[in-house]
């Protein structure tokens, strides 16, 4: 992968935070991790285990937001896309609002934390979607 995405850089953020805020937002996260995690101090572990304390860490945060993991699975094989793509990690997470979403980001206690994430993160993809109901076709 030659394009590193770690965090949203300014302009794809004001555009999330133009998009509509009152209504859920589910976050679609694909997640490739370092094999070592480098903290700014010089301090190192595998991303796997700064990965694991950035949920630890943020996970009252996240439900104290409301938010929920409504998915997860464990990436095998990508079928259809670049074939040196990798993905350690796949899940939903679902935010009762995309407000709530940014109250998280925001929260001083999340930015105290988020470190372990950049830190884990080799590239990662974070998509916004609008909920649907389930068991629909294809196009539904």
């Amino acid at each position: 992968m030659a394009d590193t995405y770690v965090d949203p850089d300014r302009d794809r953020f004001a555009a999330f935070r133009d998009l509509p805020r009152d209504e859920p937002a589910d976050m679609l996260n694909l997640v490739c991790l370092n094999a070592v995690a480098r903290y700014a101090d010089g301090t190192e572990t595998s991303g796997r285990e700064a990965y694991a304390a950035y949920g630890r860490q943020s996970e009252p945060i996240f439900k104290g937001v409301g938010g929920s993991i409504i998915w997860s699975g464990e990436p095998r094989f990508i079928t259809i896309g670049p074939a040196d793509e990798h993905w350690d990690i796949a899940f939903i997470a679902r935010y009762p609002s995309a407000q709530a979403f940014l109250d998280m980001v925001y929260d001083p206690a999340y930015q105290a934390v988020v470190h372990h994430r950049q830190a884990a993160v080799k590239t990662s993809r974070l998509v916004r979607m609008k909920p649907r109901m389930s068991g629909g076709g294809f196009g539904s």
